[in-house]
């Protein structure tokens, strides 16, 4: 009685440590994974930052003068008369805003004129 319970101590022992080192061995990798990420993460910020600052350069007003002068013939560049400045309210209507024509309103109706003939559900065809 004595040697089977021993052996049955041993079993549950060896399963029980077996199982903690499973468990173990995955947080060590979820972890690993998280350092990865946190590291891709790092370095998609630093490069952001660095784009940034890219583009403070790039849109400096003295650089941009600068270029304007030495490119301004070649681009045939010229200010924005106040003429071309528009505010919302006076863009025309969206295409989804605008009243349908006589001719849209008989194509619906004819439409769904020829929906309404035919309502009959046979269950074989999904709609």
């Amino acid at each position: 009685m004595l040697r089977t319970l021993d052996i049955v101590l041993i079993v549950v022992m060896t399963a029980a440590a077996t199982v903690t080192y499973t468990i173990k061995h995955q947080a060590e990798n979820k972890l690993e994974q998280v350092r990865k990420l946190d590291a891709a993460i790092k370095l998609e910020e630093d490069t952001i930052d660095l784009l940034r600052a890219d583009w403070a350069l790039l849109t400096q007003p003295n650089r941009l003068e600068r270029l304007v002068g030495a490119f301004g013939a070649d681009l045939q560049l010229a200010p924005t008369p106040s003429t071309q400045l528009v505010r919302p309210q006076e863009l025309p209507m969206l295409k989804a805003d605008v009243p349908p024509t006589e001719e849209e309103k008989k194509l619906a109706a004819a439409k769904a004129a020829e929906q309404t003939t035919d309502n009959i559900e046979t269950g074989s065809v999904a709609r």
